[in-house]
């Protein structure tokens, strides 16, 4: 009886975050998501040892085709995993190219495989793939395996999707977070003060809400300078992003503030002395805070789709850089996509990953209420 009695007193007496974690770990899609993410995430950070090519290695003779067949059984034996070299043939009586496997010879696939050279984790050089294809079993050499197929030029999708998604993945994290932090600090400053300073940031984000996005990217686009590095336009496109999306958070925490600055432990801390600045961030926003991460892991979405549409419009990041949205907009062709449909996985990506995030952001959503 004293050791049921206890375990509710812990119950009642644990922190918010104890409370929440402990919910938290009952929710199996939220627990499935996150897995997903990490399994998304860590792929993304070593994306070149995962790629067996690089993002400027291409092959003419594979262009535009299907995802590789791979095999086991050659001439009736278990040989292990393997791919057939490709070759093409001219037809003259019609002059087109027939792309057929050669038979003749079989390649194996190979873990640790020498390849492109990259740095680990930005720093640490090799050439090390986690697997690529060995030599031929007569000694030849030139085979590829495209797990995904290959694009218009002949790049593997399969590398440019990993390598990709450090873009796609990475921006709209940071997007998001900028526009957290700033619809706090800019939605917390409205909601506290009022007056003037309230009603102007009221109309600024009125405005900015009143543009349609699409043109409002194009007018930010195109501020960009044209001819810049792929770092500096991934800089870019997070300030964008960013700019637009931080109107949505600043409302919700203005409401929150003008409910709760008149509490009576807001007056004693003003009667205190406290600060104004450690009012706002030590008294009232831990009051929502659950709220605040819920909304935070359900706007990054968001952010993810709009990368992805800001670099399908062409007007995010551009080839030879890559990211999931320049991945779709190679694809955007309905006669291509109708031939070559493979050039469509991409997208399982970005469904894949919007999907976790709202997972996770229900099972935070209900771990936020760990009384219920």
């Amino acid at each position: 009886m004293s050791r049921k009695l206890k375990t509710k007193e812990d119950y009642y007496l644990a922190s918010q975050w104890t409370l929440m974690g402990r919910k938290l770990k009952k929710h199996k899609l939220a627990k499935i998501s996150l897995l997903i993410l990490a399994i998304l995430y860590i792929g993304a950070l070593f994306a070149d040892f995962l790629a067996p090519y690089g993002l400027e290695e291409f092959n003419s003779l594979y262009k535009d085709t299907a995802p590789a067949k791979i095999h086991c059984m050659y001439e009736g034996k278990f040989v292990g995993p393997y791919v057939f070299k490709l070759r093409d043939e001219l037809d003259f009586s019609t002059f087109t190219r027939h792309i057929y496997e050669d038979t003749s010879e079989y390649y194996k696939i190979r873990l640790f495989t020498h390849g492109e050279e990259y740095k680990i984790l930005g720093f640490i050089k090799s050439d090390i793939h986690l697997f690529g294809v060995g030599e031929g079993s007569n000694g030849g050499a030139g085979a590829k395996i495209f797990l995904f197929g290959a694009d218009k030029l002949g790049r593997d999708i399969f590398s440019r999707v990993l390598l990709g998604s450090r873009i796609s993945l990475t921006i709209p994290f940071a997007s998001a977070f900028i526009s957290f932090f700033l619809g706090i600090a800019i939605g917390g400053l409205s909601g506290y003060f009022g007056g003037v300073f309230d009603i102007i940031i009221q109309r600024i984000i009125e405005v900015i809400g009143a543009v349609p996005q699409i043109p409002l990217w194009m007018a930010l686009s195109a501020a960009i300078p044209s001819g810049i590095s792929s770092v500096k336009i991934y800089f870019y496109i997070t300030v964008i992003l960013s700019f637009i999306n931080w109107t949505g958070m600043a409302r919700v925490v203005r409401g929150k503030f003008l409910s709760l600055k008149n509490e009576d432990y807001v007056m004693a801390a003003r009667l205190a002395g406290v600060s104004t600045w450690k009012i706002i961030w030590k008294h009232l926003v831990p009051g929502f805070m659950s709220y605040l991460i819920v909304s935070l892991t359900l706007g990054i979405p968001g952010s993810i789709l709009g990368e992805t549409s800001m670099s399908y419009l062409n007007l995010g990041i551009k080839s030879p850089a890559t990211s999931w949205g320049v991945l779709l907009q190679e694809a955007s062709n309905v006669t291509d996509v109708a031939v070559h449909p493979h050039k469509l996985i991409p997208i399982i990506f970005v469904t894949i990953t919007v999907l976790a995030y709202n997972f996770l952001g229900d099972g935070l959503r209900d771990a936020a209420d760990p009384y219920k």
